[in-house]
C-alpha cells in the first residue's frame, strides 16, 4: 500500500493559503494536507498533534514567525519556507538546507520543491540553524517597511496606519489612500510606496493600483482580456492589467 506524504501549511493570508493548497494538489496529488495554520503559535499546535512529515512555512507571520516555527519543528520535519521576492533571502535559501516558494507561487517552481522533497523524505531533515541564522538577519532588515502614511483629511494631517489602507491609486498629482471610511491624499507616487510597502501584503495590480490582499475578497473574469480584484464591504472593482493576472490565476 502506497503512504502518502503529509504536510502542514502555515500562511496568514488566507488568498495564498488556498492558492499553495490549490496548487499543491494539482501539482502533488499524492501529498496529504493534514493541518493549515493562520500563524506561527497555530502552527506549533496543529504540529504536535498531527506530526506531518513537511511544513510549509510563511517567513513572515504574527506572533511567531515562520523562522521561529522552523527553529522549533525542523529537527523532525521538512521544512519549505514561503517568502516574497527578497535577494538576500534567496541567496540564503540556495546555499541552505531548506527548500523555499517565492510569493506568488507558481507551477514551475512547485513542481522542482516536489522532486527535490520527495529525494528529501527519504532521509532525516537537515540541520537548520546556519539558514535560519542568515534569514533572521535578512527579515531584521525589513524593520524600515511603511507603518503609517501621512496623508491630507480636509483641512487635517493625520498619521494612518497602513494596514487600514485597502487600496492606493493614482490621482493626476496625487496617489489616493483609500480606507473603509474614507479616503485621503498624499503626494507620494506609486512607484516610492511599492519599495517602501511589504511586498507580502501589497501587490501592484495595475499601473495606477496597488492593493491591500487583506482587503481582498476574490477576483471577477468578465473575459480572458478583462478581469478585476473584487473588495470587502467594497462596491467597486480594481481592474487587473493583463502583466498582473498570473498573480490572481487561482482565485
Amino acid at each position: 500500500m502506497t503512504i502518502h506524504p503529509t504536510a502542514l501549511i502555515a500562511e496568514d493570508e488566507p488568498l495564498m493559503r488556498e492558492r499553495l493548497k490549490d496548487k499543491l494538489e494539482e501539482v502533488w496529488p499524492e501529498l496529504a494536507i493534514v493541518a493549515e495554520a493562520e500563524d506561527g503559535d497555530q502552527a506549533l499546535d496543529l504540529f504536535a498533534q498531527y506530526r506531518p512529515q513537511i511544513a510549509f512555512l510563511d517567513v513572515r507571520m504574527p506572533g511567531r514567525t515562520g523562522l521561529d516555527v522552523a527553529s522549533e519543528i525542523g529537527a523532525r520535519c521538512h521544512v519549505v519556507f514561503i517568502t516574497a521576492h527578497d535577494e538576500y533571502a534567496l541567496k540564503a535559501f540556495e546555499a541552505g538546507a531548506a527548500d523555499y516558494l517565492l510569493k506568488p507561487v507558481e507551477t514551475d517552481r512547485l513542481t522542482a520543491m516536489k522532486e527535490r522533497m520527495e529525494r528529501k523524505l527519504a532521509t532525516p531533515p537537515m540541520d537548520l540553524s546556519d539558514l535560519l541564522a542568515q534569514l533572521r538577519s535578512s527579515v531584521q532588515g525589513d524593520a524600515g517597511r511603511m507603518k503609517w502614511v501621512k496623508a491630507a483629511i480636509g483641512k487635517q494631517v493625520k498619521l494612518i496606519p497602513v494596514g487600514d489602507v485597502l487600496y492606493f491609486q493614482s490621482d493626476t498629482k496625487y496617489t489616493r489612500v483609500v480606507l473603509a471610511s474614507g479616503e485621503a491624499l498624499i503626494r507620494t507616487p506609486l512607484k516610492d510606496l511599492l519599495a517602501e510597502l511589504d511586498p507580502e501584503k501589497f501587490w501592484q495590480v495595475h499601473r495606477g493600483t496597488i492593493v491591500n490582499l487583506d482587503a481582498v475578497s476574490g477576483v471577477l473574469r468578465e473575459d480572458a482580456e478583462r478581469q478585476f480584484i473584487l473588495l470587502k464591504n467594497r462596491q467597486e472593482k480594481l481592474p487587473i492589467s493583463r502583466q498582473f493576472t498570473h498573480l490572481f490565476k487561482q482565485m
